[in-house]
């Protein structure tokens, strides 16, 4: 079996349906014209198997003898837990049994993403799975379809690209690069959704690139998923023969999407009952509302669908409740709930609304995704003048491209709600270009695959760095909390910085760093401290260790508890896409590494991690161990 990457793999590990692209580098340059699809083996009932192009998001977690023997059977085995199609199937009829939604609950950060919490509120004797398992199954499930598919290739031996929303904080990266570690993948980078989108627009248009932009300088990304909305500002110069495309900014968490419209039908036609549901029926009518969605905002799907939630009591059959939503009535509900034309100077409501607030997540208090777009549009508008030279009459810049993405727009008319909307805040000019991906639900994934063959050198990358600050929290007396930069805004990945502020080290005691993240406050140098303000600042979860000295415990450098050392902060973005933090002695140059607190909330009688330091020498022994055990052969990734 050979061990070398054959192969630039995209995966778009979505909420609700996940997909897989794929190149072949033996292709060389032609290998950006045949980006394929990956058809993806699957229960489709119990004992039948079918391919699909996508894989729903869904897991379902069978009762003892609910399924006869050989249902969870696939070509590469049987599995306890039930993955895709079926498992979607499944979950309509036991809701309680069925974790959907895991990635929106992988980035909600007052939730133990590593605790066994899902099916959310699923009763006694039902077993439970964390959002990082459920999210590992979805992977495993690609892993192995693709090994059944190329097994003298396998998915381990593969370079891998990632995809996650742009909003996703640290934490939410770290975790879904650990799903994707438990099952092999080390050869791994992550990939923000806006920019596969765009990537997969651009690898469409390589050979006119310059003629399908036309005059677009200023290129906003919308890509409403099933649990997550991102927004994305991309900008355009034109000083040579190629655009230099750089991501200026990225829009901030927003809980909002498809599971949100599949909320909003379902309150509508319980309202139309005139009934309380309880939890298993309301369930069962999301659910239904959510295939009857995708059924009739399909291009060529039917004009009208039936849904039926099944009666409780002893006249289970007498007691059904039934009812039938028409396209226009979706269509309907869509566009004024999600896409209603809003005032140049609307900003999102701040209270939470009916039918939003579901199932556990914290989602946006308010669905209108227009509002969200000239939000962000406002906070970033200094920006754009600044760093890409575009004047912003009254500090709103005026997107000139229009790229969409997710299933939501793939009826025509939601998209052109949305351009008329962005249009009629700037009167005077023309409406944003609409720059069309084909084949919405599988446009990550393929932008991710190519953006594999970019990293190669084999298409046009895009600039900007991490689109986030990140900050330690500084407390001193009489003065108000502020924070200290330590990785400002578009760091360019595989760079270290190492502050020139000085800090005393106290080892053998437990220490607290709190670290915060903003896409909005612009800190130029390391080491400048801001007032850490809350409307734009997103705590992360601390840092709470024992940092062990160089000696035994308790005798660090010959030393007592509690012993300082002169060190300085170094951090940086990996190659990977994931920030690492550092502190450094200004002695001898001994390296602590500070790793996120990410099983929840440590409380005061709980007890801190340890780090020991990183010995001098481990870089050089880490290149000794990789030149004779490489990292696909070994399938393990050295720290």
């Amino acid at each position: 079996m050979d061990s070398r990457p054959h192969y630039v793999v995209g995966i778009d590990l979505g909420t609700t349906n996940s997909a897989l692209a794929y190149a072949d580098l033996g292709r060389g340059e032609e290998a950006a014209a045949d980006l394929a699809l990956l058809p993806i083996p699957q229960l489709v009932a119990p004992g039948e198997t079918a391919a699909r192009r996508l894989l729903p998001s869904s897991c379902y977690l069978p009762g003892e003898h609910e399924l006869p023997p050989g249902a969870t059977r696939l070509p590469w085995g049987d599995r306890p837990v039930v993955v895709g199609e079926l498992a979607r199937r499944q979950g309509e009829r036991v809701p309680a049994r069925l974790v959907g939604s895991a990635k929106s609950w992988l980035c909600h950060p007052r939730a133990d993403r590593t605790a066994p919490i899902l099916p959310w509120g699923a009763p006694a004797g039902v077993p439970r799975i964390s959002p990082v398992e459920a999210s590992t199954l979805v992977l495993a499930h690609l892993r192995d379809a693709w090994d059944a598919r190329f097994p003298g290739a396998p998915l381990a031996a593969q370079e891998v690209v990632l995809t996650v929303p742009a909003s996703f904080d640290e934490v939410a990266r770290e975790l879904t690069v650990q799903a994707a570690r438990q099952i092999g993948l080390t050869r791994l980078v992550l990939l923000e959704e806006p920019q596969a989108a765009f990537y997969s627009w651009t690898a469409a248009h390589r050979q006119d690139l310059l003629a399908a932009l036309g005059s677009c300088r200023l290129i906003l990304v919308c890509d409403v998923g099933g649990g997550t909305t991102d927004f994305s500002l991309i900008s355009a110069g034109f000083d040579g023969q190629l655009p230099a495309l750089r991501r200026l900014a990225v829009g901030d968490h927003l809980l909002l999407g498809g599971d949100n419209m599949d909320a909003a039908l379902a309150r509508q036609i319980e309202a139309r009952w005139r009934t309380r549901l309880d939890a298993l029926q309301y369930a069962q009518l999301v659910a239904a509302c959510r295939g009857a969605k995708e059924a009739l905002l399909l291009a060529g799907g039917p004009p009208r669908a039936s849904l039926a939630v099944v009666g409780r009591g002893s006249r289970l059959v007498g007691s059904a409740l039934s009812a039938e939503l028409t396209r226009e009535e979706v269509l309907q509900t869509v566009l004024d709930g999600f896409f209603p034309r809003t005032g140049p100077d609307e900003t999102p409501a701040r209270a939470a609304r009916a039918g939003l607030q579901e199932l556990g997540l914290p989602y946006a208090a308010d669905p209108a995704v227009t509002r969200h777009v000239l939000q962000f549009l406002r906070r970033h508008g200094p920006e754009v003048e600044q760093a890409a030279g575009i004047p912003c009459p009254g500090g709103l810049p005026r997107p000139d491209g229009l790229l969409l993405n997710g299933g939501v727009f793939t009826p025509p008319a939601i998209g052109e709600r949305l351009q008329q909307a962005v249009a009629a805040w700037f009167p005077d000019q023309p409406p944003p270009v609409l720059l069309v991906n084909d084949q919405l639900d599988v446009a990550v994934a393929r932008g991710a695959a190519y953006y594999g063959l970019v990293r190669r050198g084999l298409g046009l990358r895009i600039g900007g760095g991490t689109a986030r600050a990140y900050f330690i929290g500084i407390d001193a007396p009489g003065v108000s909390r502020q924070g200290l930069c330590v990785v400002p805004r578009h760091l360019e990945e595989g760079r270290e910085i190492e502050l020139a502020r000085p800090f005393a080290l106290r080892v053998d005691r437990p220490v607290r760093f709190t670290l915060h993240a903003s896409s909005q406050v612009r800190a130029e140098l390391p080491g400048e401290l801001v007032p850490l303000d809350e409307e734009q600042f997103t705590p992360l979860p601390p840092i709470q260790t024992v940092l062990r000295g160089e000696g035994p415990p308790g005798k660090s450098r010959g030393g007592t508890p509690g012993t300082e050392i002169p060190v300085r902060i170094r951090a940086g973005l990996t190659e990977l896409g994931t920030l690492e933090l550092w502190c450094v002695a200004e002695q001898g140059g001994t390296r602590w590494k500070l790793e996120f607190q990410l099983r929840g909330a440590v409380g005061a009688d709980e007890t801190p991690s340890v780090v020991a330091p990183m010995p001098r020498k481990a870089p050089e022994a880490k290149e000794l161990v990789e030149r004779v055990f490489p990292l696909e052969r070994s399938g393990r990734d050295l720290q």
